[in-house]
């Protein structure tokens, strides 16, 4: 487990976590930017909209091995949000409105993503098994 406290600079961190996993894992290069992207999306945005950049709070990153990958779960001390409620980025409407990319990533590069505790935590799964080199 990582714990980071919620300034912008520790986002750095997270790279070397998963440099740390890739030891074991040896993720093709593909599967390790998708996690990093992924990763690095939602930590920020538990820092900026979870904890809002109040750095007497933490954003704690874990990851647990289960049959068919790496679940990794980014979780913030901040009020929450409806994930529902996020407007599609690609939408016209909302092409140049600030907004919704970062989660939108971090579906589109995760094989599965589920946000539970009121929006105050993502877990994302990558299957990261018999991947090819």
């Amino acid at each position: 487990m990582l714990s980071i406290t919620s300034n912008p600079n520790n986002i750095i961190k997270v790279e070397s976590f998963l440099k740390g996993l890739d030891f074991d894992f040896k993720f093709n290069e593909d599967k390790f930017a998708d996690i990093l992207i992924s990763l690095t999306e939602a930590v920020n945005n538990a820092i900026i909209h979870g904890n809002k950049n109040d750095e007497s709070k933490h954003v704690y990153i874990s990851v647990r091995e289960v049959s068919s990958g790496l679940s990794f779960r980014v979780e913030d001390e901040g009020n929450g949000f409806n994930p529902v409620k996020i407007p599609d980025p690609t939408c016209l409407k909302n092409i140049e409105t600030c907004g919704g990319r970062g989660v939108y990533i971090m579906k589109a590069l995760a094989d599965e993503i589920e946000f539970s505790e009121d929006g105050r935590c993502v877990e994302m799964l990558f299957h990261v098994h018999n991947q090819s080199v």
